[in-house]
């Protein structure tokens, strides 16, 4: 009977202790801002709780998703931004200038073309962060996205509206 050889390892020391820079980097960040105020103890917590979160959870992050292209993701991230302030404009002047009854609040159900998981739950977020709208489920094929709407005088329109201003440019960015 042969020995059994526990398997290796082979990551390198830095992606043990880092298995998700990026998310340690950013968990750093948020808790700065988070602190509201520098220091170098500000600093150390957060440096200390970004590594232990970010090795908790590498678990959980068995593959790192795959980005066709950085660019236009963060170019996603910056049409992301600028509809999270124009959303928040209207849903602001609805619900002051308008009465609840002239509302067109309806569900829709957003049919998918995306098939990666890690696109559907960009997209999913997306839609909840837009002020106006909500992704509430996801169907049992993956096919479609039911999302509630505040204010959609036609169904049609606000499934095109997401289809093209997210859901295309989220096929350039995931294969």
């Amino acid at each position: 009977m042969a020995a059994q050889h526990p398997p290796t390892d082979t990551r390198s020391r830095f992606e043990r202790w880092l298995p998700h820079p990026w998310l340690t980097l950013v968990l750093v960040l948020l808790w700065m801002l988070l602190l509201n105020d520098f220091s170098f103890g500000g600093l150390l917590v957060g440096g200390v709780l970004a590594v232990v979160i970010s090795r908790l959870t590498s678990q959980f992050w068995p593959e790192r998703p795959p980005i066709k292209s950085y660019r236009k993701a963060f170019a996603y991230l910056g049409v992301l931004a600028w509809d999270v302030v124009v959303a928040n404009l209207q849903v602001t002047r609805l619900i002051l200038f308008r009465r609840a009854a002239e509302l067109q609040v309806r569900w829709v159900v957003l049919p998918l073309e995306l098939r990666s998981p890690e696109a559907i739950t960009v997209l999913a977020g997306t839609i909840t962060m837009t002020p106006g709208t909500v992704s509430c489920d996801l169907s049992a094929d993956g096919r479609s996205l039911l999302v509630h709407c505040l204010d959609a005088p036609d169904a049609e329109d606000a499934i095109r509206q997401m289809k093209d201003r997210y859901e295309a440019r989220l096929k350039e960015i995931f294969p």
